[in-house]
């Protein structure tokens, strides 16, 4: 029988040129009708999940020989994307918003390469085909206009709203948080539509918040009813037949505890550690056999795969398997029998692991041990009941103890690097509202258990991957060798320095350096810049290396209740152990050419999950400081950027000062040092340095949070004077810059100093134009702050630097889709490219700008570079400002486009984005972001500039490289 796999072999071979299906029949030698009814059915499959493309002549080939790339579009907030190739080693490609024909975030998609950077590492392209919808719902807010309503999407990638008609609202009246199918996907100007199927309430409404972040990322609550009789069905305990019949060691009589938090109720992991007579030590780490109760290809595997992942929200866990088994007979519970897959290791007294064992097994714990109780009798802070309780399990802790030192100093040695970051805990009161923020104390019992299970991780996948079984392991690659030089080059800035090159540094320096920072006030801080230099861990069905922990193999074995690839590392070693240590070649072949499927849904699910945990811990610490506004805290600068700077207080909360509220001077971001430095005071703030504020702003719509520094005195009114000249007061109104006269200031949405406050002095940088690197990244080792673009606050809205966004037209705003911010902060209608009436300079994103001049025939006095999409046409070349001179000679005898980093002032290249008005320009340095106007001069910035009377400050800051790698 034709198999996909011949299919694409034979269209991936250099000789191949495209078949039509009558010439692929007649290649292949097919001749019944059965055979040709199945081969056509093959072909069509193979179309409709993009492996092979059609081309317009009937004929058939793989994308990558038809200049086609195939991957998930990333979108941003901003309208534009990036295209994440499924070939790793292919490079991410900018999709401007235009080109993005009907994709949405996530959705899987065909790009064409359409403009390549000089050197080829830049691509730019536009989708050509959407092969998976990714968005089939959108959560968001309710607006209704009467006649019809809008949907304003709680996923700011989305960055249009949903247009809903009249007899789709389903009873959704304005506010209420409601769930939405698209039925129209966005094409052209043309807004998506969208149907209301679910209301959740009110926003406002308490435990709506949640819901919505549940809905948003799809996250499946209630099990379906033949996922739950399969669960019901298995039983409540176990019988020796079982255990004999199954042929398991019984460990019954072995001391074998549970170690856990004390909220926890899925005990899936037990150890014990024994002296042997030879005076070496046996450590045995035993895992519930979830895989027995879990068969493959039932409802509950199927369900189990969908769902990938347990999922922990703040106030609530949805799991990856039904309570019936997760907190049930899976459970390790104390003093019951459960069927368990043991690994026991022997270490010698030179910690040489000299002999293991992976087996089936039965146990009994002794006891339900949490971290709290451990941690005191090993550090003799017990109370005197509990030391009594526990007195005959204390020699086995000390054991334990003495083994797990032993296992991290090694771990240590060999070049392993230890995060240990600050994590916190919210604690919420019965209707969810955050009450208090609690650290989470890594303490000795939870580094115990941490060394034990990375043993057996490690173990496990050493043993199955010399025995070339198909296996998942869990693989961190090496750093992205220009990330690793930009970390060693940043940490200079602190005195200190990492040995090696680019990725041929080994983790050992990187833990060197760790342990060098340890207990400074830069440590926190340049520990997450190091983890955002590496990539991010994931599941392969190869063995490639943990980096993080200098681990050669390493595997996820031991949480099969709230993780798939565990579960099926478990049915692959109990099928190895069943079968006698070998596979037949039919199965081996079956498993082989599954694992990458599971591997690529794991790591998709893992993401989305640690996506719906970060936002929910935002959602909860906004909350919890909302009642704070006006209070002072102490916190430690955490981050840097063009447009502010983060800050991060003691209970883990994070907020931003902005550039606008540092009154006492005009400070200009330096990229390389991480620093905002005073123009006149040439007063430095950079990260790791210790700060008071006073929090500011609370934004629930945004879960934000902005700060402000104590003693900032407001700017004189009409601006800030330099050298003793007078403020430059022109530019659609400066003076009204900072609160004072309503007189010259700008319009409501439009973008100016002082729309709705939220951009002030930043937005006319073009601060929403990028670099925060708000998301941290606390899962350990195992990744990076992936998508610095989420972190990009300024501006509040869609509108980032030049307008609100919403604030202006309602319905009439709505109805005309294409007056939506379609390609970035500021862009207003027409994105600046003269899509609006007339096509001249009609940017009403433009901060501060005042009205735009036109010149004859719709033509731009002020473009000295015009494209296919600019602004408008003129057969006169580059016409000079009547007063002044030129606007190139007036912004250069000021500094305009000038930036800290050392970057020429350069021009838009294409002329979609003609010139760009705050949009993808907005980072000065040429940001790897807008390849299409590298932006030095944009006509807003030199308004700013002019209006500041010197130069704009650097924006290219963090987000000089928007790929996402």
């Amino acid at each position: 029988m034709m198999t996909d796999k011949e299919i694409i072999s034979l269209m991936q071979e250099e000789a191949y040129k495209p078949m039509s299906y009558k010439e692929l029949e007649k290649h292949f030698g097919i001749e019944s009708a059965n055979e040709f009814k199945d081969f056509i059915k093959l072909l069509n499959q193979l179309e409709e999940s993009g492996h092979i493309v059609r081309g317009g002549n009937d004929r058939y080939g793989v994308p990558e020989r038809m200049n086609l790339v195939r991957g998930k579009l990333q979108a941003h907030a901003k309208g534009f994307g990036f295209l994440i190739p499924d070939d790793r080693d292919h490079p991410d490609v900018y999709i401007n918003a235009h080109d993005l024909n009907t994709a949405m975030n996530g959705d899987i998609v065909f790009v064409k390469v359409t403009a390549r950077s000089q050197g080829g590492g830049r691509l730019e392209g536009e989708v050509v085909r959407v092969i998976t919808r990714a968005n089939t719902q959108i959560v968001g807010v309710f607006q209704s206009q009467e006649t019809f309503g809008f949907v304003i999407a709680d996923d700011k990638r989305v960055s249009r709203d949903i247009f809903i008609p009249q007899h789709a609202f389903m009873g959704a009246v304005t506010g209420q948080k409601v769930v939405v199918k698209i039925v129209n996907y966005p094409e052209g100007r043309s807004a998506a539509e969208g149907e209301v199927i679910e209301i959740l309430g009110h926003k406002d409404d308490p435990g709506v918040d949640i819901l919505a972040i549940v809905r948003k990322h799809q996250l499946p609550e209630a099990f379906q009813e033949d996922v739950l009789a399969e669960a019901d069905a298995a039983p409540d305990s176990i019988t020796e037949e079982e255990i004999i019949g199954q042929g398991r060691r019984d460990l019954r009589s072995k001391r074998i505890v549970t170690i856990d938090g004390e909220d926890a109720k899925d005990l899936d992991d037990a150890v014990n550690v024994e002296l042997l007579e030879n005076g070496n030590l046996r450590l045995g780490v035993h895992i519930a056999d979830v895989s027995y109760y879990v068969r493959e290809s039932t409802a509950l595997d199927i369900e189990a795969y969908n769902r990938g992942c347990s999922v922990y929200l703040t106030d609530r866990v949805i799991p990856m398997l039904p309570h019936r088994l997760s907190n049930g007979i899976c459970s390790l519970n104390p003093r019951v029998d459960r069927l368990t897959m043991s690994c026991e290791m022997e270490f010698d007294e030179d910690l040489k692991l000299v002999n293991h064992e992976i087996f089936t097994s039965v146990i009994k714990t002794s006891e339900r041990m949490t971290y709290t109780n451990v941690r005191k009798l090993l550090k003799g802070e017990a109370e005197p009941e509990i030391v009594e309780k526990y007195a005959y399990l204390m020699e086995d802790f000390k054991r334990m103890e003495e083994l797990a030192a032993r296992l991290r100093s090694r771990r240590m040695k060999r070049g392993a690097i230890d995060f240990d970051f600050e994590e916190s805990k919210i604690i919420v009161d019965s209707e969810g509202k955050p009450t208090d923020i609690v650290k989470r104390e890594r303490s000795v019992a939870e580094m115990m258990i941490e060394e034990f299970m990375l043993a057996a991780n490690e173990t496990v996948a050493e043993h199955f991957s010399w025995m070339k079984v198909p296996f998942l392991y869990r693989v961190h690659e090496d750093p992205d060798a220009e990330k690793l030089m930009n970390f060693m080059e940043f940490v200079t800035n602190f005195g200190y320095s990492v040995k090696g090159k680019g990725n041929s540094v080994h983790p050992r320096a990187l833990q060197a350096l760790l342990e060098e920072i340890k207990g400074t006030p830069e440590e926190t801080v340049l520990s997450k810049i190091m983890l955002r230099s590496m990539k991010q861990a994931r599941y392969d069905a190869q063995s490639l290396g943990h980096f993080g922990l200098a681990a050669e193999f390493y595997s996820h074995f031991t949480s099969p209740i709230r993780r798939y690839p565990d579960l099926i590392i478990h049915r692959v070693i109990r099928e190895v152990l069943e079968s006698g240590g070998t596979l037949s070649d039919k199965r081996h072949e079956y498993l082989s050419s599954r694992m990458s499927d599971i591997a690529q849904q794991s790591s998709e699910r893992e993401r989305v999950a640690v996506d719906a945990e970060r936002e929910t811990e935002a959602l909860k610490k906004a909350q919890y400081m909302l009642d704070k506004v006006g209070e002072e805290f102490e916190g430690i600068i955490s981050s840097v950027t063009g447009f502010g700077m983060f800050v991060e207080l003691d209970n883990t909360v994070e907020g931003l000062i902005r550039l606008s509220d540092l009154t006492d001077d005009y400070y200009n971001f330096h990229e390389r040092q991480f620093a905002l430095i005073g123009e006149r005071t040439s007063k430095i703030y950079r990260i790791g340095d210790e700060i008071k504020i006073r929090v500011a702003r609370v934004n629930m719509d945004e879960h934000t949070i902005d700060f402000e520094l104590l003693d900032m005195k407001p700017r004189k009114e009409g601006g800030f004077s330099r050298g003793g000249k007078p403020p430059f007061k022109g530019a659609a109104g400066f003076k009204g810059f900072r609160g004072g006269s309503d007189k010259g200031k700008p319009e409501k949405g439009k973008g100016g100093f002082a729309a709705k406050g939220k951009g002030g002095y930043a937005k006319a940088q073009g601060s929403g134009a990028a670099g925060g690197e708000r998301s941290k990244e606390r899962a350990g080792v195992g990744g990076t702050a992936e998508g610095k673009e989420r972190a990009e606050r300024v501006g509040q809205g869609r509108g980032g630097a030049g307008g609100t966004g919403r604030a202006a037209g309602g319905a009439a705003r709505r109805i005309e889709a294409a007056a939506r911010v379609e390609g970035g902060a500021g862009q207003g209608r027409g994105e600046g490219s003269g899509r609006a009436e007339g096509g001249a300079g009609r940017a009403e994103g433009a901060a501060g700008q005042g009205k735009s001049r036109r010149g004859k025939s719709g033509s731009t006095p002020w473009s000295e570079k015009r494209g296919k999409g600019g602004t408008g046409r003129s057969k006169a070349g580059s016409p000079k400002l009547s007063e002044g001179g030129s606007l190139s000679a007036r912004l250069e005898s000021v500094g305009a486009g000038r930036t800290e980093s050392g970057a020429a002032r350069s021009e838009s290249k294409r002329g979609r984005g003609g010139i760009a008005l705050g949009s993808e320009a907005q980072a000065g340095g040429g940001s790897s972001a807008a390849p299409r106007s590298t932006g030095g001069s944009d006509w807003a910035s030199g308004v700013n500039a002019l209006a500041k009377g010197g130069r704009r400050r650097s924006d290219d800051g963090d987000d000089s490289k928007k790929r996402r790698r």
